[in-house]
């Protein structure tokens, strides 16, 4: 039976990891006897540097409902994980031999897309590996669900909640942009929760004019405002047919803040309504997790403690359906989870009436 169990939490932060820590340590220092939890600080980081310490069980009281992680964080890009820099460190020995240092029988890693990539490569070195996935994106393979994801959208919808009010009242089009840099899922459901009218997501690229067109049917429906719900990560028709470095040489020579301030400056142009745009950022990424997502976060680190019972390794752990499962990292690693074009969600938006800017 595992002895040491190093955890860790890499990326970006999300509602629900202290809850994961605490739905492993538990049952860690409830079932097992004379095991010790290794806090691994700030992500893979720590791993790289050496920056662990025990944690202790009173560390886990009042954790379940705290946001952000108790562990620190950080990112560690993974395509630079076998490159040796500046700084001559090469990054997988040093994760492997402070690995060997703390002497864990395994590591349980917290993370999202990047951070499964780096757990896989880990595991084909050797290391007893398990991952849990966490994103507000909900973008990683195999899983219906990752933990952080539904208290996002709860914020993300209650900002489109709280713009309607002000939209109607003055008869302004009001532009919300959610973050999902590659995948809409977010965007996806609080506009569709929120009551957009217009929802734009990286994985449907947008035509100016087809919201613009949308804007004006509304006011000739006798709708004075409108409510565009937009992924920070949209990208019209024109970009979809670029190459990844033509796209990035065109973005970084954009003279708009966001995609949002470019939707807003065309439709300014085109209707006579004030446009405005509003950006929760890095709201709806922080604070307290929902119910949900401290009994998904929950039941997901009860499942990776009953998976080091068993020494099952080189696996992340899953929602599918109302299951708690596994899947192989080597799986999942590196494969991004979109918005299908034609799912039952968007045509289901499209029955309601919702515009895609197609």
């Amino acid at each position: 039976m595992a002895k040491r169990i190093g955890i860790l939490t890499s990326g970006g932060d999300c509602p629900g990891l202290n809850a994961a820590i605490r739905g492993v340590a538990k049952v860690i220092y409830e079932k097992f006897n004379s095991a010790e939890i290794i806090g691994v600080e700030d992500g893979y980081r720590g791993l790289i540097e050496g920056d662990w310490h025990k944690v202790e069980k009173k560390d886990l009281s009042g954790i379940l409902t705290l946001g952000g992680t108790i562990l620190g964080t950080s990112r560690q890009p993974f395509k630079l994980m076998e490159k040796i820099e500046k700084d001559n460190v090469d990054k997988v020995s040093e994760m492997i031999r402070n690995y060997e240092k703390m002497r864990l029988d395994c590591l349980v890693t917290l993370g999202g897309n990047g951070t499964h990539k780096t757990a896989n490569l880990l595991s084909q070195k050797g290391l007893n590996i398990i991952g849990l996935p966490k994103t507000i994106d909900n973008d990683i393979f195999g899983t219906d669900i990752t933990f952080g994801f539904h208290t996002a959208v709860d914020i993300a919808t209650e900002a489109i909640d709280r713009v309607h009010t002000t939209a109607d009242s003055h008869g302004r089009i009001m532009i919300v942009e959610i973050m999902g840099h590659k995948v809409g899922w977010l965007n996806l459901y609080a506009g569709i929760a929120g009551g957009a009218d217009i929802i734009i997501i990286p994985e449907i690229p947008y035509d100016i004019d087809s919201i613009i067109e949308a804007v004006k049917k509304r006011d000739r429906d006798g709708k004075n405002f409108s409510i565009i719900a937009v992924a920070e990560g949209a990208i019209n028709k024109k970009e979809a047919k670029m190459g990844k470095k033509d796209f990035k040489q065109h973005r970084e020579s954009m003279s708009y803040y966001s995609v949002s301030h470019r939707i807003a400056s065309k439709l300014q142009e085109k209707v006579e309504n004030d446009v405005r745009v509003v950006i929760p950022g890095h709201i709806v990424r922080g604070g307290s997790p929902s119910p949900y997502d401290r009994i998904l976060a929950t039941r997901f680190g009860v499942h990776a403690a009953m998976m080091i019972q068993k020494k099952i390794y080189g696996r992340t752990v899953a929602l599918k359906g109302s299951d708690i499962t596994d899947n192989n990292l080597s799986d999942i690693a590196g494969k991004l989870k979109s918005v299908p074009k034609y799912s039952e969600m968007v045509k289901g938006a499209k029955a309601l009436g919702i515009n895609f800017g197609e």
